[in-house]
């Protein structure tokens, strides 16, 4: 089986504030995901639709993106 190579080519390692940036962009789409099923079947068992719907859906996705981001990012930085 041959070697594995390295991931980063020619010595470059990402620093530590680009991890944290990667980090949080990962948790924040972790979260959008995650705040739009949750949300969207909070929403729909509320009786909402149409702009409603839309309006707190929305709502509800950029709060969990924003929490489960910052989460990562913390979490990203305590690794550094």
């Amino acid at each position: 089986m041959p070697a594995v190579s390295n991931v980063y080519q020619r010595g470059y390692q990402p620093s530590c504030w680009d991890r944290v940036k990667y980090g949080f962009m990962m948790g924040a789409c972790v979260g959008l995901a995650s705040g739009g099923l949750f949300g969207g079947f909070r929403a729909l068992s509320m009786g909402l639709r149409g702009r409603e719907l839309l309006s707190s859906l929305g709502k509800v996705m950029i709060q969990g993106g924003g929490t489960f981001g910052t989460f990562m990012a913390i979490g990203t930085a305590i690794r550094c």
